[in-house]
């Protein structure tokens, strides 16, 4: 582990020992709060809260019941505690949330909407066995307009369409997100942007009531840890991004289970600022439709010093996507950046295989994709230990297809199709290193194992 790293887990490890030593407790029902499942309790448990960071910090409890509630915004010294028999549920009215550091995400939409929020705030948590659900089904288009009629809303125009995210921390520091069951938002689950000094552990989270459908998002943040969750989600499950051109760096992910429709771990695609120093280690990824690990900087990040060590998988898509692109979108009103870049990357001990042809994206599947552009080549790239299961199925057509550039589109594996490799495609590449890396396929296939175009190759030593 990089020296650096190490100390920032040692400081991140005594700052959250040493949160919320108030052990004063307000209780939710002393103010009100009905946990009937209907009753809106938003002003409520906003009152415990604010009681609560008055008077020098301590938890906040909601427990027996059921609570309804819109935007609740965390403060200093702030422990919301959900019991194990509690459920805190989305409002169904739009009306009901506040949008915090309101932005437009890469698909054109604006967010900043959220259940839980907290903005410029430390020392500050949300734990407990219970359950916060998003209640997300409600921003569906047929509920929006459901509650329109109800609500007899004249002016319709946005509506509804910034769907809350269920917990989201902005330009917050010594964060932790514990033991909690998270469910079923409107948008992503757990938003970090520009924060810092974050633990993620023991959470479960199932995310699948709407699109965009995140699971934990770190956004220009930094010394995180995630360990020790069990994630299950529409869009991607853990995604590293950069919404700003501040970076995201410092950061361990461990011993998680991952499970997703769209990408399981991911590096972008909103990469505007740079991300290092992330170490990604024994995880399960299974069942997952759009790619296993997906690195990509399109937007100007210079990604680097990335290692992603014992991975097991389980019909995955797209085991390995790296890809550096010149999309160059902008977020928040910053400068367009420079095309970026990918080197010292460093993936070992990955097992597994992929879906079966008729639930592959793209049919028949490849392992493993890298690619730069002609004139933006991928830097260092170290591959070890690597043993992927393939149900072949290439065609000797398949080995003539001339594969895209397309270096200003979304950075997507399945737009590239069918490619001439059923094992590793590689292009546009400084320096690829492989050793032990081992590809089996269950059915016949014309394709070759490896395709290599304009890379240089390095044996191991």
């Amino acid at each position: 582990m990089p020296k650096t790293l190490y100390f920032y887990n040692v400081l991140l490890c005594l700052v959250l020992i040493g949160c919320h030593k108030n052990t004063h407790t307000y209780h939710v029902s002393d103010y009100g709060a009905i946990g009937d499942g209907k009753v809106i309790n938003t002003v409520a448990i906003q009152n415990a809260i604010d009681d609560c960071h008055t008077e020098g910090g301590g938890t906040v409890t909601l427990e027996n019941g059921n609570y309804v509630s819109g935007t609740l915004l965390l403060k200093d010294n702030v422990n919301l505690h959900i019991a194990e028999d509690a459920k805190l549920i989305g409002s169904s009215n739009p009306l009901d949330y506040q949008s915090i550091d309101t932005f437009t995400d890469a698909t054109g939409q604006e967010r900043g909407n959220c259940l839980i929020g907290a903005k410029n705030a430390a020392h500050i948590s949300v734990t407990g066995k219970g359950t916060i659900d998003g209640n997300g089904e409600a921003f569906l288009n047929k509920n929006i307009k459901a509650k329109i009629k109800e609500l007899n809303i004249i002016d319709t125009k946005g509506f509804g369409t910034n769907r809350p995210f269920l917990l989201r921390f902005v330009n917050s520091s010594q964060i932790k997100v514990q033991d909690v069951h998270l469910r079923q938002p409107a948008a992503w689950t757990c938003h970090f942007f520009e924060s810092n000094d974050i633990l993620v552990e023991n959470v479960t989270i199932y995310s699948h009531a709407h699109k965009n459908n995140d699971g934990i998002d770190l956004d220009s943040s930094y010394d995180a840890v995630i360990r020790n969750c069990d994630i299950n989600t529409g869009d991607d499950a853990i995604c590293l991004k950069t919404t700003s051109p501040k970076p995201t760096y410092n950061i361990q992910v461990s011993d998680c289970k991952l499970k997703s429709d769209w990408g399981s771990i991911k590096f972008g695609t909103e990469s505007m600022g740079d991300m290092y120093n992330i170490n990604i280690k024994n995880c399960y990824i299974y069942d997952t439709k759009g790619g296993g690990i997906k690195i990509l900087s399109v937007d100007g990040a210079n990604i680097h010093d990335i290692t992603v060590d014992g991975i097991q998988m389980d019909r995955v898509d797209m085991p390995i996507f790296i890809r550096l692109g010149e999309r160059l979108r902008t977020y928040r009103d910053a400068n367009k950046q420079d095309v970026g870049t990918i080197t010292n990357v460093f993936i070992k001990n990955v097992k597994g295989g992929t879906r079966v042809l008729d639930s592959s994206r793209v049919n028949p599947p490849s392992g493993i994709l890298i690619s730069g552009t002609p004139n933006h080549k991928i830097g260092n790239i170290v591959l070890e230990n690597i043993e992927l299961e393939l149900p072949g199925g290439g065609k000797e057509e398949h080995t003539m297809v001339r594969v895209e550039e397309d270096e200003t589109r979304y950075p997507e594996f399945s737009f590239f199709k069918v490619l001439p490799a059923y094992g590793l495609y590689g292009r546009h590449i400084d320096s690829l290193q492989s050793n032990k890396v081992v590809f089996t396929i269950t059915g016949n296939d014309k394709r070759d194992p490896q395709v290599l175009v304009d890379t240089h190759t390095i044996q191991p030593k």
